[in-house]
């Protein structure tokens, strides 16, 4: 049988492709996106990096083993300090202080997508939760990658581009898939199915977050 990201991939695949045709990640790799739409998207990216490293640090006291725990507290500290350092570079660019991210909420797709995954981290096993995480990585990695290679040179978005198209974070997704693929080889069908769940529930969460950018979505009342 094929590992678990194999068969994920391939169910998902179409949802891949969604996102990264979708206008959001078009006009991002052509340059064009607007500065507001960017704007909005890296406050919140902000806001769901501080939920995210959380839900990884549950992941941490959920592992079975040392070797996982240490990956997965790694990777808290590097979203919360390595990828909030790109975004502090467009914040300090862009003129966004401290106090005006603090008082912006998250957005209704923001919200969403965090409160998700930490109910996932907090109330379902370790092999579910990592089928939840998976996609924020592996997704990325890929957009990123497609994005570099037709991005120009001048992109304004350079940084982001180069950040989630490079070597290192290639190899933390490379790691977290080779987590998740042991985790669900040791797992019973029911868990595996609940982590194909979450792998697509996530997955569309992915896609609502960046068209949540692009409409920058707000509360309604």
């Amino acid at each position: 049988m094929s590992p678990f990201s194999t068969q994920a991939w391939a169910t998902n695949a179409a949802a891949y492709e969604a996102i990264r045709t979708m206008p959001f990640n078009a006009e991002l790799a052509a340059g064009t996106l607007s500065r507001p739409r960017f704007t909005h998207y890296i406050v919140q990216d902000a806001h769901y990096l501080i939920g995210f490293g959380r839900a990884l640090a549950l992941a941490a006291a959920k592992a079975p083993h040392p070797d996982r725990i240490v990956q997965f507290a790694r990777a808290a500290e590097t979203a919360i300090v390595v990828e909030r350092a790109l975004h502090g570079g467009f914040f300090r660019d862009y003129g966004i202080a401290p106090e005006t991210f603090s008082a912006t909420p998250l957005s209704p797709p923001c919200d969403h997508y965090v409160s998700y995954l930490l109910a996932t981290a907090y109330g379902e096993p370790y092999e579910v939760v990592l089928g939840a995480l998976l996609p924020c990585f592996w997704i990325y990695a890929e957009v990123g990658r497609d994005i570099f290679s037709r991005a120009g040179a001048d992109n304004p978005y350079r940084a982001w581009i180069d950040t989630y198209a490079g070597e290192e974070f290639g190899e933390a997704v490379a790691a977290m898939i080779a987590a998740t693929d042991e985790a669900a080889a040791g797992a019973s069908p029911a868990v595996v199915a609940r982590m194909h769940h979450a792998y697509a529930q996530a997955t569309r969460l992915e896609w609502l977050f960046w068209d949540g950018a692009y409409r920058e979505a707000a509360w309604p009342i």
